[in-house]
């Protein structure tokens, strides 16, 4: 376990089937994990928790949740069984102040979005691992700023992982483009990219970008971007590109880091290729 200020990251998490899959993006999760000091803990921020309230789990043993349908059994075969930390449930609930954090001991877990990452950038399962719930009832500011607040956490050993989409609409997808970008997509991840690499602290200003409602017809995976940007906002330097590209047209799979421990992760993992998974059909949850 280290003392160090720890990164933070938001990964572009992609379909569930990444977890059984190697490809580009995949490796790029394991680089990451391999080139961070253990961390004491992490806490993820990700986009299938995203209820009417904010909460955090604060369970020894949190389930590993399957919270997808219409893939193959392989994928609800896999178990992430890593420890929780209840303490750390508590140092949240106290560094976010004012703001009101519930606990949750027994109704969540570790769903899709966190485990799908994961089990790449740390595969042992051996890390404690708390969530944190997104919520929906909340403004864009608002999460920006549990960004800032939860900063503080880096400084006591815990690794923070957002894991959504900058750019997420199942319903435009197009199978047969399984490596391209739509034109308003790549627009509006180039203007995220922008803002998250030079200002951070300005994330907001892509709630009126034209191409936004095309990019986040509904909220839950772009907002864990706004975690990672408000940390970015607080270090006082924008975020790293992990590494980039697109899926199926409307999918973003762009990463970023804060802080990353080495710097030389960016080189060679940039720039878009193609997807080497199978999503699942149409109708699937991801």
């Amino acid at each position: 376990m280290t003392t160090q200020t720890m990164p933070a990251a938001f990964l572009g998490h992609g379909s569930p089937m990444n977890a059984l899959e190697r490809n580009r993006y995949t490796d790029a999760w394991r680089a990451f994990g391999a080139s961070v000091p253990r961390p004491r803990a992490i806490l993820a921020v990700s986009a299938h928790w995203y209820v009417n309230a904010t909460a955090v789990t604060a369970m020894a043993r949190p389930q590993t949740i399957h919270d997808f349908y219409g893939f193959p059994q392989a994928l609800f075969d896999i178990q992430y069984p890593a420890p929780g930390l209840p303490e750390l449930a508590g140092e949240i609930v106290e560094v976010v102040k004012p703001e009101q954090v519930g606990t949750d001991h027994d109704s969540w877990g570790l769903d899709h979005g966190t485990w799908s990452v994961l089990v790449h950038a740390f595969p042992e399962a051996d890390i404690p691992v708390v969530q944190l719930s997104i919520n929906a009832l909340q403004p864009p500011a608002y999460h920006l700023e549990m960004g800032r607040k939860l900063a503080a956490l880096r400084e006591r050993g815990v690794l923070v992982v957002g894991s959504g989409n900058v750019v997420h609409n199942l319903r435009a997808i197009d199978w047969k483009q399984p490596d391209a970008g739509f034109d308003w997509a790549r627009r509006f991840d180039d203007y995220a990219r922008r803002l998250m690499t030079e200002r951070p602290a300005d994330a907001l200003e892509l709630f009126n970008h034209h191409d936004f409602r095309m990019a986040a017809p509904t909220d839950e995976h772009f907002l864990p971007l706004l975690y990672i940007a408000g940390m970015a906002a607080e270090s006082g330097r924008g975020a790293d590109v992990l590494v980039d590209g697109y899926a199926y047209g409307s999918l973003s799979m762009t990463c970023y880091t804060v802080g990353s421990c080495d710097p030389a992760l960016q080189d060679g993992l940039g720039g878009a290729a193609p997807l080497e998974t199978v999503m699942a059909p149409e109708d699937a949850n991801v």
